[in-house]
């Protein structure tokens, strides 16, 4: 039996999750009005938006593991490390393999402290997450760990 794939517009959203979302992010529209407007329960939209940010976070793990898989480097920053630490570590690990990052202490440091704020407490990394190094010279911080297999 062949399966066709469904073609949506929105990506892993359906038309209508889409649609409560728009209403009640760029509207800021309750789940009630939404319902009202939609000709549905209030519940039955609670599902729907449920449904849609839970497909996006989806999205987002998947996006965030490929580009993991196009890294040629993966440093984990285990708890207990000194964040002051860490833009020299990120440094060594792109020299180790050749490549030269084009990034700075300062820069490293802001971007850990902004994407991987929920894993820092102090100046103390409380909860592991991965930088990875990419061959165009930059790296990207991601909020958990990857194990390789």
């Amino acid at each position: 039996m062949l399966v066709q794939a469904v073609r949506r517009k929105y990506g892993f959203l359906s038309d209508r999750q889409f649609q409560v979302l728009q209403l009640r992010i760029e509207k800021g529209l309750s789940q009630a009005e939404i319902a009202n407007m939609l000709g549905t329960t209030r519940e039955n939209v609670t599902i729907i938006e449920k449904s849609a940010r839970r497909n996006i976070k989806l999205a987002e793990r998947t996006l965030q593991t490929y580009r993991l898989l196009l890294s040629v480097a993966k440093i984990t920053i285990e708890a207990g490390t000194h964040l002051i630490d860490i833009p020299g570590m990120v440094v060594k690990a792109g020299d180790n393999i050749g490549v030269k990052l084009q990034v700075n202490f300062t820069r490293i440091y802001d971007e850990v402290s902004f994407k991987a704020g929920d894993c820092i407490s102090g100046s103390r990394i409380v909860k592991p997450f991965t930088i990875a190094i990419f061959r165009d010279n930059r790296i990207e911080v991601l909020p958990r760990t990857y194990n390789d297999s």
